[in-house]
């Protein structure tokens, strides 16, 4: 597949593919110089529509409570630049992702409102000096399905694979412990939107905390419980991913209160239907991509200046089901869309794999390897889901969050939202739970029994 490039010279020295290749000399030069510490492009593009990156935003606006992990708009009095619909559609489609395109012909009333960009994007002083560091030992190994001699870091700032790009995805900064409140919807093709989880949720990120006293094979641990609708009220679930896939695989646990009892559940993960977003989505599509990389392909196609949704905290936090759950998509007046660099991973399902897509394209942010859209194909090829994930930064703990994410089924014209907090929802940074609460035994607790 022809590689596309975008403007800069540093650019140059990405495309030197190899198998698991460590950074080279060279490349380490350009970190911190030309290159960002994670590895963006620190110059602004030729006509200036992306900025130069200088940091991040690292102040919480005025107006913002301490604490409370429900983030208002810094950007609310600008303007759209300009939008894109059906109409004007040839105008930008150089700049479109295939999955914007698609939506932008299908559905006549769907428009990009697009705003100044913003590169506001920051992580913590010690994850960028350890990323400097690690990025001269990370490698993976069984075929890229695991990641080894990284913690804390962004593993492969200058990525010469696919899997190198998806993993850095996989383990992206956050911070240590994460606790949220947030509901799924999904809305049918005729428009009419209703609940399909309320959950409260904790998360941890062992791999960014080096004294951590957790499974150092771990980079994530998240346990769900379910307080709605009435039907899933009670319910709770418990994941656990380690860096060495090839070895240990995910874990994964489920308390079903009808059973009162907990329960290995090793099909949340791949293409089973998310039950979380009431089957519009696959378990490996929360976060438009997470668990293991082993059933497809993953090739690295380069990178690209696109519209994306961006600091879209009006979105996020602000708004009501009312406001942003239209028929069809979200409603335009509410989803902020701006131009950035982007990564592109093609991946395509191995000879004798199964899952319900053949192929997927993933776009994932240069400033964050937050993974911000993706194109899904079916097995004859078509394109059958969009899905796209709101960048909202948590400026208070700056970290990148592109929690809150969204799938668009072309074929019936339904979609799903998921990890949404909105008008009365939170994700904030919180204490960590104690070892014991990340136990299999510990679950039933988390639910109604």
């Amino acid at each position: 597949m022809k590689r596309m490039m975008s403007s800069g010279a540093a650019l140059a020295l990405f495309f030197s593919y190899g198998a698991n290749a460590k950074l080279t000399a060279e490349e380490a030069k350009q970190l911190g110089t030309t290159l960002t510490a994670v590895g963006a492009e620190k110059a602004g593009n030729g006509d200036g529509s992306i900025p130069e990156y200088t940091g991040g935003l690292k102040e919480a606006p005025a107006g913002y409570v301490a604490g409370s992990g429900s983030r208002i708009d810094p950007f609310a009095a600008e303007k759209p630049l300009f939008s894109i619909d059906g109409n004007n559609l040839a105008q930008y489609e150089g700049k479109l992702s295939e999955g914007s395109k698609a939506m932008l012909r299908k559905y006549p009333g769907y428009r990009l409102d697009v705003f100044t960009t913003h590169r506001t994007v920051a992580l913590p002083k010690a994850a960028l000096d350890r990323t400097s560091v690690v990025a001269r030992t990370a490698d993976t190994m069984d075929d890229g399905l695991s990641l080894v001699n990284a913690s804390a870091a962004i593993p492969f700032p200058v990525p010469h694979n696919g899997s190198e790009a998806m993993w850095n995805h996989l383990v992206h900064y956050q911070p240590a412990c994460t606790q949220l409140k947030y509901s799924a919807y999904i809305v049918e093709p005729g428009g009419h939107a209703y609940l399909s989880s309320a959950v409260e949720g904790w998360l941890q990120a062992p791999y960014w905390q080096e004294h951590s006293t957790a499974d150092r094979n771990v980079y994530l641990r998240v346990r769900l419980s379910y307080e709605g609708p009435p039907r899933r009220a009670g319910e709770a679930v418990l994941f656990i991913d380690p860096i060495d896939y090839a070895q240990k695989g995910r874990r994964a646990y489920q308390y079903l209160p009808g059973q009162r009892r907990v329960k290995l559940a090793p099909d949340l993960a791949y293409d089973t239907p998310n039950p979380a977003t009431a089957g519009s989505s696959t378990f490996d599509e929360v976060y438009l991509f997470n668990g293991s990389m082993d059933r497809f392909d993953f090739t690295l196609v380069g990178k690209r200046e696109i519209y994306v949704p961006y600091n879209d905290w009006r979105a996020v936090y602000q708004a009501t089901p009312a406001q942003l759950l239209k028929q069809n998509f979200l409603s335009p007046s509410q989803v902020r869309w701006e131009q950035h660099r982007v990564w592109v991973v093609e991946a395509k399902l191995k000879p004798g794999k199964r899952h319900i897509y053949s192929r997927r394209t993933f776009y994932l942010d240069e400033d964050s390897w937050v993974a911000l859209m993706s194109d899904e194909y079916d097995a004859r090829g078509q394109l059958f889901r969009v899905g796209t994930a709101l960048m909202a930064p948590q400026y208070d703990s700056p970290s990148p969050s592109a929690d809150t994410h969204v799938h668009y089924d072309l074929t019936s014209g339904a979609y799903g939202i998921n990890v949404w907090p909105g008008a009365t929802g939170w994700i904030r940074v919180s204490a960590c739970k104690s070892e014991s609460a990340w136990s299999p035994d510990a679950l039933a607790a988390a639910g109604v029994r």
